[in-house]
């Protein structure tokens, strides 16, 4: 599966944007499908790796600077 998000190109201020963002859209998502299901709920495990992704670049930053 080919993604077209690539965090390792985004600077550290783009990354806690995008981070913020990320996490805002996927709890929107899970809450409306426990409400009603949503009509592609493959978007909730896309975000939810996208948000993994993110983490994950800004602790490989982290352990660089150290």
């Amino acid at each position: 599966m080919k993604t077209n998000f690539v965090a390792k190109e985004m600077s550290l201020t783009e990354l806690k944007d995008k981070l913020l963002v990320e996490r805002v859209e996927f709890d929107k998502m899970r809450l409306a499908h426990a409400v009603s299901p949503i009509e592609n709920p493959r978007k909730i495990t896309e975000h939810k790796k996208n948000i993994a992704r993110i983490l994950t670049e800004l602790r490989r930053r982290e352990l660089e600077v150290k």
